[in-house]
């Protein structure tokens, strides 16, 4: 038996949703670049 599960959402369907999906997809990008520089990445805004 696998000790990981996935777990499937639906998908953000209203505005404020797909702004925090944005937001979110910023600052990951923004994470893996710091990372990638050896920088501490910083959460939030």
């Amino acid at each position: 038996m696998s000790d990981t599960t996935a777990l499937r959402l639906a998908p953000a369907s209203t505005l404020f949703g797909r702004l925090m999906a944005l937001v979110d997809r910023l600052l990951m990008a923004n994470a893996r670049i710091a990372d990638r520089n050896g920088d501490p990445p910083y959460f939030g805004l």
